[in-house]
């Protein structure tokens, strides 16, 4: 009697262990991802999350602002003098034509990404540029002010049921929109990524600020559909491509 007691009890104990388990489970993102050609509506538990008074862009994807819109932002003068003077021809050079975007910018391009989803951190492959991203889930804070800024940032991910909330600060100046809009050091972002039902289709926010070149706030709303048995492929910027926009050919 006692051995069936102690026995039903240990049962127990491993029933309560597994539902503990599964309640404090987080969804997996791990997979291949590519972005939706024919954005969906948003997704409107993520859309609620937004501060009020953002701007919406709807540049997601090969769309592409045309000079002079930007999509709901409110550029700061300074930004604004800068965007106004821009030409296409001034990204067009040999040094530049390969330098890759910030991930403002990058993250709404119509290429795929690869996620890989630890317990500790959560590593994001771009196809665009090959850009890499490290996010942090175990915790930790930012980095120190003083530490170098990069195109693909600092990110620190916490979860919130089911959506991860994803921090980047310390990224280097880039393009916000293709069109002259640019962003300061001082750009900071939060994304927010949420699994469909089904699991093949993921939804994500991007929002940002930047004091420096903004006088409001902007989002942005992403969505990527799974793909089994596919692969993120290099880049491979040629800067010789350049050369078209100058009237040169390659040597």
């Amino acid at each position: 009697m006692r051995r069936a007691i102690l026995g039903l009890a240990a049962a127990a104990l491993l029933a309560a262990a597994a539902a503990a388990q599964a309640a404090t489970a987080h969804p997996d993102l791990s997979g291949y991802w590519e972005l939706m050609r024919v954005m969906p509506t948003p997704d409107p538990e993520l859309m609620a999350k937004v501060a009020p008074g953002t701007a919406f862009l709807s540049d997601t994807g090969a769309t592409e602002f045309p000079r002079g819109e930007y999509g709901g932002l409110k550029p700061t003068p300074e930004a604004l003098k800068r965007a106004e003077a821009w030409k296409p021809q001034d990204d067009m050079t040999l040094s530049k034509v390969c330098a890759p975007p910030s991930i403002v910018y990058a993250m709404q391009g119509p290429f795929p990404l690869r996620i890989d989803q630890g317990t500790e951190l959560m590593v994001i492959r771009l196809e665009y540029y090959d850009m890499t991203r490290v996010v942090f889930l175990d915790g930790r804070g930012h980095l120190p002010a003083d530490a170098p800024d990069t195109k693909v940032g600092d990110s620190v991910g916490r979860w919130h049921g089911d959506v991860l909330e994803v921090d980047t600060t310390h990224l280097e100046p880039s393009t916000i929109t293709n069109n002259g809009l640019f962003h300061s050091d001082k750009m900071h972002v939060i994304e927010r990524f949420r699994l469909s039902a089904d699991g093949k289709t993921l939804y994500a926010t991007q929002e940002f600020e930047d004091p420096v070149s903004l006088e409001n706030r902007g989002v942005r709303f992403l969505a990527w559909e799974k793909r089994e048995g596919r692969y993120i492929y290099p880049y491979d910027c040629d800067p010789s491509y350049a050369l078209n926009y100058q009237g040169k050919t390659t040597p």
